[in-house]
């Protein structure tokens, strides 16, 4: 049975080394974890000797200077103001924090372990700061808003509930499977896309192939042999259409940039974002997956928040900030007003026309129980379900469509070219 080295930390904070025998690294996780303590380090001993050994010969050493050097020279090359910390990366780094907390290590001792293990730079960098920031006299909370590019607004608000409420651990528990979840949605939302769009991708580079390489060698063949006057319609529409590809590309191009470059423009105003957002959640096919998507973000957002005892007013205003998408930042907004003057939330997200039925339905149950939290959250696991449902839906539907639309273009093309074929084998034939 292999042998494991690691290094753990003990309920006290202090750091311990020991050895332990288990069939894999995941068995020897769940040893170390029932002696009580948190392993920050396990490796087969094995192969930690290999890699001692290694490192004294002097090409080991030589290679690890060279890929220490290269490591600095991309660290140098990548600016500090350029990286940016990856969800799955903020979700590990939260669950690592809340374990440590939850084993009765205090905040300072849990950041500082963290710290030593952590490889992001971003992410060294802003919780060297978040630890001078608490030794200087400020509250985790305010320590992390001075980092917006690595915390959001959600992640601040629920930390400083949690600093209120002395359950910073649960906090951040429940931040960690938010985002876990929410990747996990996102996940399935763009396997659905990867598909379609590749194909698509192909059919486009495939068709664009044809018109500029293949077909104009049909239409010398056409003119030579029938003349432009010959050619049935089809025909002289396939061949008008490869004509323009094949002078105006660059023009085709061009107007293809400049149009991606409005669209940017276009969604950097408010009236344009809200447009785009609008269009989405009602194009064919992906909007009812969008909507799906935004609607649980929406409610798993909102009942995390209230969960973790941010009150109501403070987040729908994180809601709004953090909702992805103008229509419903608009929608919570409304709602936000009509709370605010006293009124229930139920009746403003019907009358917003945004959300389906059955989502005001139980909110208004749950308003009326005094259970609003856990039912928002019972919704954003049903729509959860909903969105799985709908992305295997559209994989099953998305193919047959897509062979249907390639098999109409590529039979009208070899139609059009076989039409006058056929006039040429009747005129040789008389």
């Amino acid at each position: 049975m292999p042998t494991f080295t690691f290094t753990a930390m003990d309920a006290k904070g202090k750091e311990q080394t020991g050895t332990v025998e288990a069939t894999n690294q995941s068995s020897a996780l769940s040893i170390i974890r029932e002696q009580g303590l948190f392993p920050t380090r396990v490796e087969e001993a094995g192969a930690a000797a290999t890699k001692s050994g290694k490192a004294k010969t002097p090409a080991a050493k030589k290679a690890k200077a060279g890929g220490k050097s290269d490591l600095m020279k991309m660290e140098i090359r990548m600016p500090m103001f350029l990286m940016r910390v990856k969800p799955k990366q903020l979700m590990t780094y939260t669950r690592q924090l809340a374990t440590l907390i939850n084993a009765g290590l205090p905040l300072m001792r849990g950041l500082q372990v963290i710290l030593k293990q952590e490889k992001h730079p971003l992410l060294v960098k802003a919780t060297s700061e978040v630890v001078e920031g608490i030794q200087s006299g400020s509250t985790f909370a305010e320590a992390l808003s001075q980092h917006p590019r690595v915390f959001n607004r959600l992640y601040v608000n629920m930390v400083k509930a949690g600093e209120l409420g002395g359950v910073m651990d649960v906090v951040l528990e429940r931040l960690a499977e938010f985002m876990e979840k929410a990747q996990r949605i996102r996940n399935k939302v763009i396997s659905a896309m990867v598909y379609p769009v590749v194909v698509l991708i192909m059919a486009v580079l495939i068709l664009t192939f044809m018109m500029i390489v293949i077909i104009p060698k049909f239409e010398a063949i056409f003119d030579d042999l029938l003349g432009e006057g010959g050619l049935p319609a089809l025909t002289q529409i396939v061949l008008n259409i490869s004509r323009t590809f094949a002078q105006r590309a660059p023009f085709v191009i061009i107007g293809l940039v400049i149009f991606v470059i409005l669209m940017k423009l276009m969604a950097k105003t408010t009236w344009g974002r809200y447009g785009l957002d609008w269009f989405k959640l009602r194009m064919p096919i992906f909007g009812v997956l969008l909507n799906k998507t935004a609607i649980a973000r929406f409610t798993r957002t909102l009942g995390t928040l209230m969960t973790s005892g941010v009150p109501v007013l403070q987040a729908l205003n994180i809601v709004r900030d953090t909702a992805g998408n103008e229509v419903i930042a608009r929608a919570v907004n409304t709602i936000h007003d009509a709370v605010k003057e006293g009124e229930n939330m139920a009746p403003p997200i019907q009358a917003c026309g945004v959300f389906p039925p059955m989502v005001v339905s139980m909110v208004e149950v749950g308003e009326e129980t005094g259970e609003l939290p856990e039912m928002l959250m019972k919704i954003a696991d049903n729509y959860d379900d909903e969105v799985d449902n709908t992305v295997a839906g559209l994989t099953s539907i998305i193919e047959p469509l897509l062979i249907v639309f390639l098999a109409l273009v590529v039979g009208t093309i070899v139609i059009a070219l076989f039409l006058p074929l056929i006039s040429i084998i009747g005129q040789i034939g008389t």
